[in-house]
């Protein structure tokens, strides 16, 4: 016989994240780099305006885990936490009209 009550493993949902960086205020650290465990988070060949290499990031391979704007010591990195697309789901039930009127009319219902 078959089991019916089969256990299926949990789909591993990972969290997206974007990570967007101050790129004139960064000065190239790299201790954002070296606490991104994905990573995700590269040094750029060009400089900015300071005349520092700035860090860049691979925002596909992001989970928002936070750790590199937590360690940046200027505080030039900010996370967001993407949420995935969810289909909306209607939870209205079908005798809403009922369930109103006998709020709003409740003498038409109970003949008081």
């Amino acid at each position: 016989m078959e089991e019916i009550n089969k256990v299926m493993p949990a789909k591993e949902k990972k969290p997206r994240g974007k990570v967007v960086i101050d790129i004139q205020k960064c000065k190239g650290c790299e201790l954002c780099t070296v606490s991104c465990k994905k990573q995700s988070l590269s040094l750029s060949d060009t400089i900015n305006i300071k005349g520092y290499h700035y860090i860049i990031a691979n925002n596909e391979a992001c989970n928002a885990c936070m750790d590199c704007a937590l360690v940046c010591p200027d505080a030039v990195i900010t996370v967001y936490k993407l949420q995935r697309n969810k289909k909306p789901v209607d939870v209205t039930p079908d005798d809403i009209k009922e369930q109103l009127k006998s709020i709003v009319y409740p003498e038409k219902i109970t003949g008081i």
